[in-house]
């Protein structure tokens, strides 16, 4: 089958719409049937219609034949693009013979108002004098307009700006299925609109527009901060463009006209809930033909004056649907239901009851001892949502519009228990709409689970950001976190649009200074609901602070994007200039900080060392002075992989400097560290921060703790994420299965043995000795200890990629055949297409097959003791098409190979 290109995609989106890229990029993937198959060259066509298309005609862009082999990214540089206007496009490439490919199919994506002066309407709401409270949140609002379509329609796109969060209706129908949008961002700096395409929604004649407008994190609680931290009253910006069959065209905007009323949506929340009564509903009043008269004129509120750009990220949608797994009926009357699985989201209701009957559905993540919903552990969070019943004999629904939960679960109750008949209960799991690209099983249940246990905790913190977690009152886009569970993420979703979206966040949090935040976006200065002083501590922390670099590196290293770290440069390059004159003398000796967060204590005696906390029992110094010896090794490579040849040098020198720091202040002469903990030496080898001659008394070291604790993890978030991986790469993959496979705590599947099905934020979120942790920082869903997941997909799943030739253009598959596993099955759907390394050990024999998509290559490791036959489909390796032996060691055998499929056996 000849080399074929296919999943066209624009920014690393499907067919995005209302993009305000002036050369967006494109990018495609490669399928062949046959190996070694790779692309010499492409062309592009792109066209302002389908039609032109589909002559073979780009009047927007004929990129003809360019002898290339990349294939993503690559900038458009056709004409001049246009606001509104949709564009088509398509690619043909030639594979390694010469042999050209038929034209793939069709994508297209559609350019967004480009410029500010092409918003027309005006920003509206309405405004409530109520002070929000814990227990009762500021009322939702609901806005309406008409118009008139005075021809036959070609085509419609409605664009929306919310200070808040929004539902829009045309005509009575939902528009999208975007939750919460817009995202959260400093809306100080910027704001992200959204464009939809409603031609289908319109009809001749009148139209009508409706709007639900909430809080969202513009006015609603943001965690430990409180309420309106940006803003007072939600707020709107809307406007329809119609293009008309005859060539005319109208603009439909926000203003004067509209109107505004509040209605069943009394109290709205993320963090708190909502309070939702059915009996004041407007029947109709998204509609055209409702009668409005008694509505208020919309206010009308000032211009904004930041940005207003394109969200160029998936939007948080609803993905899965959750059944419950039971219902316990309680002595109360109230009923706990049971969803089996730690989500975040909201329940959809079905109910019938009486007039005025009110319910209360509250949520929690766990049960106490005598089986009550535990709450204890959301601090400020009420996460509860109450409905009024209209009494309709039909029966009727509810779902929440603007909160979400986190918990598996929920206590429903009702002040007329005995009348209230619950017909069906759903879970609404919901989440940023991230397109899943891992996929792993294994003859372990316990790492199946503790797979899914990391997935699922995925879903629920990546909404917007990439949340610590989503149940109290925080949910805040820790930078720490984020850069230790980055790679582990990439593995599962494609989290190239998130990621960059978040970056940007970042940069905007960004201090004058060049410090970078903890979390962003950021809420600077003020104390927060429990009296802490946050104008400080949270900025700059060793570890969190640095993952303004560790994260543009990594996205470059998985998605071959060197843009990223161009657009990040400056950004970096300001963090780096902030460390150097904060420590002059190398060392990171700054309070506070975090550390190695969460760690636990190791018996070492009496031999204890300063500067460390119950948090983090590796010393804050030697931690922090080795993240910064670590980034500024990266900031080296990166200028060098940008051109910056002269900050490079400069960025090396320092490197040297802070390097020899670190040694002459916290490494003895054997080679043991400060502080004398797992985490310690794991962060010192990942980090090259050892000379050769002391790297193995590290390695020797970490075993000997490990065994001193009797083969358990201390490792805090992250020690956790580099310790596997330096036992393997030390030889010692037997140990690193030892740890993966402790059933004992602290360990992964401790937590999975007591009905774990998240990650928890503690190793000792709660145990059979002491019961629950304390509950001001307990959360049971949050992925920083879920980290281990990209070593399992690196070393059990045996898929990894080449630092030297990023973004999966070389490919490493190098499963560790043990564990007690006896087979697993691993695909990956890298930007350049499919990777898939299936083993199962069959007796005396290991079978392996493996998948390389097109267009790359790959080094194959086979594990094989000496004596040992390895065959390839049947033939010896010398007589197999596309693969060459490229090194062979006492364990195993190296093999280089082309593009295809492969199945091996060592016998």
């Amino acid at each position: 089958m000849v080399l074929h290109a296919y999943n066209l995609r624009a920014e690393y989106l499907l067919n995005p719409a209302g993009i305000d890229v002036p050369e967006p990029r494109l990018g495609w993937m490669l399928d062949s049937a046959g190996r070694g198959s790779g692309q010499t060259a492409y062309r592009i066509l792109a066209a302002s219609s389908r039609q032109q298309l589909d002559q073979d005609t780009g009047d927007m862009w004929d990129s003809g034949r360019v002898q290339s082999d990349l294939s993503n990214p690559i900038p458009y540089e056709g004409r001049e693009l246009a606001s509104g206007c949709e564009y088509v496009w398509k690619v043909k490439v030639w594979d390694q013979t010469g042999q050209e490919s038929p034209w793939s199919g069709t994508a297209h994506w559609s350019m967004g108002l480009l410029s500010r002066k092409e918003w027309q309407g005006e920003w509206i709401g309405l405004k409530s004098g109520h002070q929000p409270t814990h227990e009762r949140p500021k009322p939702a609002v609901y806005l309406r307009g008409t118009f008139e379509a005075r021809r036959q329609i070609r085509k419609a796109v409605l664009y929306a700006a919310a200070l808040g969060a929004y539902e829009l209706y045309v005509n009575g129908s939902r528009i999208g299925e975007d939750i919460l949008a817009p995202e959260w961002t400093d809306y100080n700096i910027r704001l992200q609109y959204q464009a939809y395409d409603v031609t289908a929604a319109l009809a001749g004649g009148e139209n009508a527009l409706g709007v639900l407008l909430g809080h969202g994190w513009y006015s609603g609680y943001i965690g430990m901060y409180g309420y309106q931290r940006y803003g007072k009253d939600p707020r709107i910006l809307l406007q329809l463009n119609v293009d008309y069959e005859d060539g005319s065209s109208q603009s439909v905007v926000s203003g004067p006209s509209w109107k505004a009323s509040f209605g069943p949506l009394l109290a709205t929340d993320f963090h708190m809930g909502e309070t939702y009564d059915a009996r004041l509903e407007m029947p109709g009043w998204e509609d055209r033909g409702y009668d409005d008269s008694a509505w208020s004129k919309a206010d009308i509120f000032y211009d904004y004056k930041g940005r207003i750009v394109s969200g160029l990220c998936p939007p948080i949608r609803s993905v899965k649907k959750l059944a419950p797994v039971s219902m316990t009926v309680m002595e109360s009357g109230s009923r706990i239901v049971d969803m089996g699985q730690n989500m975040v989201g909201y329940l959809r209701i079905q109910m019938r009851g009486k007039t005025g009957t009110t319910i209360i559905l509250r949520h929690g993540e766990a049960l106490d001892a005598q089986g009550r919903l535990y709450t204890e552990n959301l601090r400020l969070s009420r996460q509860i949502d109450t409905y009024v019943l209209k009494g309709s004999p039909d029966g009727e629904i509810y779902e929440a519009h603007f909160t979400l939960h986190g918990f598996r679960y929920a206590e429903i109750s009702s002040d007329d228990d005995g009348d209230l008949e619950l017909t069906d209960i759903t879970g609404i799991v919901v989440h940023s709409d991230l397109a899943q690209t891992g996929f792993m099983d294994t003859s372990i249940p316990l790492l199946n689970q503790l797979l899914q246990n990391i997935e699922w905790t995925q879903r629920g913190n990546f909404v917007s950001v990439p949340t610590d977690c989503p149940q109290r009152d925080e949910r805040l886009g820790w930078s720490g976190d984020a850069q230790v569970f980055f790679r582990t993420a990439s593995y599962l979703m494609d989290t190239a649009p998130f990621f960059s979206k978040w970056l940007t966040d970042l940069t905007d949090a960004q201090r004058p200074t060049g410090a970078f935040t903890d979390f962003a976006p950021f809420i600077a200065g003020g104390k927060t609901e429990h009296g802490g002083d946050m104008t400080y501590d949270h900025t700059a922390s060793a570890g969190w602070g640095d993952a303004g670099i560790l994260v543009p590196w990594m996205m470059y290293q998985v998605y071959g994007d060197a843009a990223i770290i161009k657009r990040q440069y400056d950004a970096m390059t300001s963090w780096i200039g902030f460390l150097s004159d904060l420590h002059p003398g190398h060392l990171r000796e700054d309070l506070p900080q975090f550390g190695d967060w969460l760690s636990m204590a190791e018996a070492r005696g009496a031999d204890d060392y300063p500067n460390t906390s119950i948090h983090s029992t590796t010393p804050y110094d030697v931690f922090a002075t080795a993240y910064y010896a670590y980034s500024v090794q990266l900031m080296a490579r990166m200028a060098t992989l940008i051109g910056k040849a002269e900050d490079a040098l400069r960025f090396e020198k320092l490197h040297t400097e802070v390097r020899a720091a670190f040694n002459d202040a916290y490494v003895n002469g054997e080679g043991k560290i400060k502080g004398d903990t797992q985490s310690v030496y794991a962060l010192a080898l990942s980090m090259n921060l050892l000379p050769e001659e002391k790297r193995a008394y590290a390695v020797n070291r970490i075993l000997y703790l490990l065994e001193e604790s009797d083969w358990h993890m201390s490792t805090g978030i992250h020690g956790t994420k580099y310790l596997l991986t330096v036992l393997v790469e030390a030889g010692h993959e037997e140990i690193a299965y030892r740890l993966l496979n402790q059933q004992s705590y602290p360990s992964w599947y401790y937590s999975i043995l007591q009905g774990a099905t998240t990650i928890w934020e503690r190793w000792d979120g709660w145990t059979e000795a002491k019961g629950f942790q304390r509950p001001g920082m307990n959360s049971f869903n949050h992925y920083a200890l879920g980290s281990v997941g990209e070593w399992i997909y690196r070393f059990v799943g045996g898929i990894d990629l080449d630092e030297e030739q990023p973004g999966y253009k070389h490919i490493r598959i190098h499963p560790r055949i043990g564990g007690g596993l006896d087979y697993v099955n691993c695909l990956y759907e890298s930007v350049r297409g499919p990777i898939v390394c299936n083993w199962r050990v069959n007796g005396s024999e290991l079978h392996m097959h493996v998948r390389i998509p097109a267009n790359t290559t790959a080094t194959i490791r086979i594990p094989r003791l000496p004596g040992q036959q390895v065959l390839e489909n049947g033939a010896e390796l010398e007589q197999a098409e596309g693969i060459a032996v490229a090194g062979e060691q006492p364990d195993h055998l190296l093999l280089q190979a082309g593009s295809g499929q492969y199945q091996f056996v060592v016998s």
